[in-house]
């Protein structure tokens, strides 16, 4: 499970790029673009954070 995660982590880090850099978006498809990359973003963060050793 964590290497999922850990590539949608990154999946969505390489997205928030592309989408505040080199896309064409605007409006509403630009802002739910943002919210979507960020939303991937922290569940795939809280994921590794729950799945960490607490060691």
């Amino acid at each position: 499970m964590k290497p999922a995660l850990w590539l949608l982590l990154a999946v969505s880090t390489a997205a928030a790029v592309y989408v505040s850099t080199f896309a064409d978006y605007t409006g509403t498809t630009r802002v739910m673009a943002s919210v979507g990359s960020g939303v991937v973003f922290v569940g795939s963060a809280l994921g590794l954070w729950l799945t960490s050793s607490k060691e």
